[in-house]
C-alpha cells in the first residue's frame, strides 16, 4: 500500500500544535506578570500614601508631646515660686505666732501681778 502522507501529516500536526502552545503559555504568563506588575503599582502607591498619613500623625503628636513639655516646665517653675512663698508664709506665720506667746505670756504675768 502506497504511503499517501496522512500519517505523517498528522504526526507533524500535532508537533507544530505542541509548538505553538509554548508561545500561548509564555503570552499568558506575560499578560499575568504585567497585571501583577500593575498591582505591585497600585500597592506601592497606597503605602506611599499610608506612610505619607503615619509621618504627618507622628509630626502631629510629636508637636503635642513638646507643647505639653512646654507647659510641664512652666508648671515646674511655678511650682518652684509657689513653694518659696510658702515657705515664706509659714515664717512669717511662725513669728506672729512667737510674738502673740510673748503677749499672751505678758499679759497673764500682767493680770497675776494685780491680783496678788
Amino acid at each position: 500500500m502506497p504511503d499517501d502522507g496522512s500519517g505523517d501529516l498528522a504526526a507533524r500536526v500535532r508537533v507544530v500544535e505542541r509548538e505553538l502552545e509554548r508561545p500561548r503559555e509564555q503570552v499568558s504568563q506575560v499578560a499575568l506578570s504585567a497585571a501583577d506588575a500593575g498591582a505591585a503599582r497600585v500597592l506601592a502607591a497606597g503605602a506611599d500614601r499610608d506612610v505619607a498619613e503615619v509621618r504627618a500623625e507622628l509630626r502631629a503628636h510629636t508637636q503635642v508631646l513638646n507643647a505639653l513639655r512646654e507647659d510641664q516646665l512652666s508648671l515646674r517653675g511655678e511650682m518652684g515660686e509657689f513653694r518659696q512663698d510658702m515657705d515664706g508664709f509659714r515664717e512669717e506665720t511662725r513669728q506672729g505666732f512667737a510674738t502673740l506667746t510673748t503677749g499672751m505670756t505678758r499679759i497673764v504675768e500682767l493680770l497675776e501681778s494685780d491680783d496678788r
